[in-house]
């Protein structure tokens, strides 16, 4: 009897992490699991989109639905009436969607008012931020999901404390099975240190995205300070998102970052060469925050907290908020004294897909 799973995606982070997943359900040997991927088209340009696609050996999208843009309300709306009417035509045992996007939430509303099973990839995260729309968007889906797939013990400790336990599976972080599949293969293909004339040079990445940054101009603006005078000391590569670069031009802040190499989104290969080669990441990312730990590359958060309490605890990862002189701070603190690595990481042994489609295929869907 054949298995098929709608998994509902629409964000770059999400592509990352669905090409592990959807890789091992397309590796089974005994092939029950049939996957229909609905782009709900969150992130829409080739950029931010189609180029991880091709990237990451992600099949084309089954559905695309070309939903993105206005508030979250509006946004999500569209999502849900959309995502709603490819369920019922699709019918599957699961519905799987990723993280803590509109999309994720749109997905996970729209299957479980049609008693579809949702399966949560990402469970259990916690900022104990409110006004996070993304902290919204995670709890909500936890509570209506059947099966929650938890990336680290802390992650199944927060449910438990909601009193969730059934259906609560700890299988380690999916973007630590694609850091570990593409690690070399980013080292082999990309071309973008060369590019950049960056070859055997100390630099600092940089990404900045979310709405609580971007949105505040006092926050953007202590944001871009802190890199401009990192980029007194060393190089400092920042790909900026388009939500970013809008708001530099609608609040006058272009002059903050003139000697900053600004770059467009880039895409997947060459964003993990340049995060394997640098000598720090600042970031307000969950997932490059990751990504600099599973690279080893220490990192500074321009967040106020972090669902990723592991790299905090772990002396690698500086919580610096949006404020200038923690950022360059931190920054300059481990360019001078490199930090140590534990010997084991919190974040499971890379099997994390195989794992998540072991569950999909034998656990009961109702």
């Amino acid at each position: 009897m054949s298995v098929k799973v709608v998994t509902v995606v629409g964000a770059r982070p999400q592509f990352i992490k669905a090409s592990a997943v959807s890789r091992a359900i397309r590796s089974g040997a005994d092939r029950r699991l049939r996957e229909v991927i609905v782009h709900t088209g969150q992130h829409f340009d080739d950029n931010m989109s189609k180029v991880f696609f091709n990237e990451l050996d992600l099949p084309a999208p089954n559905y695309d639905l070309e939903i993105s843009g206005g508030g979250h309300g509006e946004m999500t709306g569209r999502m849900l009436e959309r995502i709603e009417k490819v369920l019922i035509d699709e019918a599957p045992d699961w519905v799987l969607v990723y993280g803590d996007t509109n999309s994720t939430l749109a997905g996970a509303l729209a299957a479980v008012k049609l008693h579809q099973p949702v399966a949560h990839v990402e469970a259990g995260l916690r900022s104990f931020n409110r006004r996070m729309p993304e902290e919204i968007n995670r709890i909500v889906t936890d509570r209506v999901s059947t099966l929650l797939f938890c990336p680290t013990a802390t992650a199944v400790s927060h449910l438990r404390a909601e009193g969730m336990v059934d259906g609560v599976h700890q299988c380690g972080d999916v973007m630590f099975d694609v850091s570990l599949f593409y690690r070399e293969k980013a080292r082999e293909r990309s071309r973008i240190i060369d590019a950049l004339g960056l070859a055997g040079q100390r630099f600092a990445l940089a990404t900045c995205h979310r709405a609580e940054n971007t949105d505040d101009p006092r926050r953007l603006r202590e944001i871009l300070s802190a890199l401009q005078v990192l980029s007194n000391q060393l190089p400092v590569v920042f790909p900026m998102h388009p939500r970013t670069r809008q708001k530099v031009e609608e609040f006058g802040l272009a002059a903050l970052v003139m000697s900053v190499r600004v770059m467009e989104p880039q895409p997947f290969l060459d964003m993990v060469a340049l995060e394997q080669a640098a000598a720090v990441i600042v970031t307000d990312s969950g997932g490059v925050q990751k990504e600099a730990f599973f690279f080893r590359v220490p990192c500074v958060t321009m967040r106020d907290e972090t669902e990723w309490v592991e790299t905090v605890a772990a002396s690698v990862n500086a919580l610096a908020g949006a404020d200038q002189l923690r950022i360059v701070s931190a920054a300059r603190r481990f360019l001078s004294e490199p930090p140590s690595w534990p010997a084991a990481g919190p974040y499971g042994r890379g099997d994390a897909a195989t794992r998540i489609v072991d569950q999909l295929r034998g656990a009961p869907s109702a």
